[in-house]
């Protein structure tokens, strides 16, 4: 192969999905962001969509392969099956053989295993990658399955991955029920013209290329033209172009390999193509009765009493943190990297902390969540947030009914906004 001549380590564009070469594109980054967060809530379910080859598999390898020793984890590839090989399949992951056992006896092992790793300070998640070939039926067990709990929290979280399909399915009207458990869902967008190069150059980086520039700008500039940022096809283009320079003994590529390849692939450019990659990059469940793009309210970011932000906020979820992945960016070092979210609805607007270093501070006093007010200032580190409320009058009362804050470590439920979906963020 190439390697020798290139002077690599590794191979830098296989297709498998090796979380050592994961590039986190902002849209990776938060989607990995969202995963994570099922760790931190009890009630943790997230769905995960993009077309095929956008990454999904290796953002999961990746997000697994970080877990804490306390989490303990069912992976389940294979999603053409029934729902009595769904249950057994979850149990072989959690170490049983329940190959004899009949669907009472399967339903009862996985709600006793769920409850004794709960007591035990242990957490579960399960994940379902192309999930998008599940059936109806398979999806109610899940549904069924995200219900078990004990009287305080629920005891399973749940990640769904899958293609474009799996959005259309759980809009079905037989899956309402699983649809409105759903806390988050994110779609994997492709990668833009200057994250395919970052993702090039970061591969090759990965693969011992040492600073050393293996790829020209334009090569890169055609690599994106013809793959459209999706990241397997990216690998296949600059797999091939690299055998083409091989076969010149030329230790670059640029355009000219590039055209080879894309001759010998018989590719034509990805925009003549069908791009469903176009969607929207996010889709937020939000109340059906709410405008999407209504304005509920305004919040201002000031330090030393100076304004330096200021950001509509419309039904959905805002997430501040120090790293560019955030909706809002505070980049200082007393803001952690994921450091507090803000979930907007009628009915209410949510402030919660994400398990940062130094808190949410109200009044004084740090709190883990609090139902925002007109004139509430929220302080994070050497910052402080203004909230606004541009609500109609009469959703406002709703505040009333709902506990007002609550402080740091409490597992209160909150009940003005148990219908809205909390995502989190990365580890500070």
């Amino acid at each position: 192969m190439y390697l020798e001549l290139f002077r690599l380590k590794e191979l830098p564009f296989r297709l498998s999905p090796d979380p050592q070469f994961l590039y986190l594109s902002k849209h990776h980054g938060r989607a990995k962001a969202y995963m994570e967060s099922t760790i931190w809530f009890t009630d943790g379910f997230v769905v995960i969509t993009g077309e095929i080859g956008s990454g999904k598999t290796t953002l999961i390898e990746s997000f697994l392969r970080e877990l804490d020793k306390d989490v303990v984890v069912a992976q389940l590839n294979q999603t053409q099956i029934s729902p009595l090989g769904f249950l057994q399949g979850v149990l072989v992951q959690f170490g049983f053989s329940p190959f004899k056992m009949n669907k009472a006896e399967l339903l009862a092992t996985v709600n006793n295993f769920l409850i004794e790793q709960y007591a035990a300070g242990r957490k579960v998640v399960l994940v379902v990658d192309e999930a998008q070939n599940l059936s109806n039926r398979v999806l109610e067990e899940i549904r069924l399955l995200s219900g078990v709990e004990t009287t305080k929290d629920k005891t399973l979280r749940i990640i769904l991955a899958g293609q474009p399909e799996l959005n259309e399915k759980l809009a079905a009207p037989e899956l309402v029920q699983l649809a409105q458990r759903i806390r988050l869902r994110f779609h994997l967008t492709a990668l833009t013209a200057e994250d395919t190069a970052g993702y090039i150059t970061h591969r090759l980086e990965v693969a011992g290329a040492e600073g050393r520039q293996i790829f020209t700008p334009g090569a890169m500039q055609l690599v994106f033209r013809y793959s459209g940022g999706v990241p397997r096809l990216i690998n296949t283009l600059c797999d091939t172009a690299m055998m083409s320079a091989f076969a010149l003994d030329k230790d670059h590529v640029d355009e000219t390999e590039v055209q080879a390849a894309v001759e010998e692939l018989q590719w034509i450019e990805y925009a003549a193509r069908t791009n469903r990659m176009a969607r929207a990059e996010m889709v937020v469940p939000v109340l059906r009765h709410v405008p999407h793009d209504a304005v509920l309210g305004r919040l201002i970011v000031e330090t030393e009493g100076r304004p330096v932000d200021e950001r509509e906020l419309k039904p959905g979820r805002i997430i501040v943190g120090r790293t560019t992945e955030n909706d809002i960016q505070i980049d200082s070092k007393y803001v952690s990297r994921h450091h507090c979210q803000i979930t907007v609805a009628l009915e209410a607007v949510v402030i919660e902390d994400l398990n940062s270093t130094n808190g949410i501070v109200l009044k004084g006093k740090r709190v883990r969540r609090h139902v925002l007010k007109d004139g509430d200032v929220i302080v994070i580190g050497q910052h402080e947030l203004r909230y606004v409320d541009a609500r109609p009058a009469r959703s406002r009362p709703a505040e009333a009914e709902a506990p007002d804050s609550s402080p740091t470590g409490s597992q209160e439920a909150l009940t003005a906004s148990a219908s809205l979906e909390r995502p989190g963020s990365g580890p500070h």
